[in-house]
């Protein structure tokens, strides 16, 4: 295990369970747990429903792995129940957890998905990202993994790729994402209700040279694979870090700083809802919920069992 890993499991890790805990209250975090442990469950009912051959096909990415895999397969069911009439393909890119059983659940439930090993992607880092010319990149990439969203995706087949978390549902027809998919120019992004970056605006600015858009949420993000600068990456992490530290939110700062200076296509916060809230969810009145934050505890209460 790497010293940065070792760190967060005997110390952030901790520290982190005993804040979640104190801020949701004792009983309610166990009932919000069980809660959790029942999505876990059905989770492993959810099947792709066979699709008629000739249908418009569309390709979508997931990193997931052992821990995601519930969310990721409800994601995604979600997903391709509202598009009944197209076929939503799923690449599942392995987060390093893949085991040999988890590979036959995905394919059993999902059979039209293809499935990237953590050999496949580690070959292809050595080729394009070595560690000898992109060191920071590289150690970072163990040491946070929400890096992965960016280095284990861009480098495999396709010109665009549109990569989704796992803790988001589909309820309607996501028109605006399938318009995207059939033609991408921009990139595109959910709008986040506030900014999450960590790091300040001016910083970002300054590093790229460039203005670096507001209020970007890479819960859904569609970037253009061979646009990616992979050594302005190397220089922005060093530099982020050594003006203003260390942060969860880095891979959220850099996408942004990726699409610095360019327009974007950003989905309407009003159908597409980042962190919401317990009304909203309630309500159902939206296409897309990231499920971010306060808005986990509805997740797992309420929000999965309306699919």
């Amino acid at each position: 295990m790497s010293p940065g890993k070792l760190l967060y499991k005997l110390y952030y890790q901790p520290i982190a369970y005993i804040k979640r805990v104190k801020k949701a209250g004792i009983l309610n975090y166990f009932i919000t747990q069980s809660a959790r442990r029942s999505m876990v469950a059905y989770s492993l009912l959810l099947k792709e429903e066979s699709q008629a051959a000739g249908l418009p096909e569309f390709t979508i990415y997931f990193l997931t792995g052992k821990k995601y895999w519930y969310q990721t397969a409800f994601c995604l069911y979600s997903l391709q129940k509202v598009c009944n009439s197209l076929l939503i393909k799923a690449i599942f890119i392995d987060d390093g957890t893949f085991t040999d059983e988890l590979r036959t659940q995905m394919l059993e439930q999902f059979p039209s998905a293809g499935i990237v090993s953590h050999h496949e992607t580690e070959d292809l880092l050595n080729l394009h990202l070595p560690a000898d010319k992109y060191p920071v990149i590289r150690a970072k990439r163990l040491a946070y993994p929400h890096l992965k969203k960016l280095t284990d995706v861009h480098f495999h087949l396709g010109e665009w790729k549109l990569v989704l978390d796992s803790d988001m549902l589909f309820f309607k027809r996501p028109e605006l994402l399938i318009t995207w998919l059939q033609a991408p120019k921009k990139p595109f992004f959910l709008h986040d209700p506030i900014t999450s970056y960590h790091y300040s605006n001016a910083l970002m600015e300054q590093i790229t040279g460039k203005s670096v858009a507001q209020h970007l949420n890479v819960g859904a993000v569609g970037l253009k694979s061979a646009a990616i600068d992979w050594n302005a990456i190397e220089r922005w992490i060093t530099e982020l870090e050594r003006a203003e530290g260390k942060s969860y939110l880095l891979e959220q700062a850099l996408s942004a700083m990726i699409v610095a200076g360019e327009t974007i296509d950003i989905a309407n916060p009003e159908q597409y809802l980042v962190m919401p809230t317990q009304q909203k969810i309630c309500q159902q009145a939206g296409v897309l919920y990231h499920y971010v934050a306060e808005s986990k505890e509805w997740y797992y209460k309420i929000a999965w069992r309306k699919i």
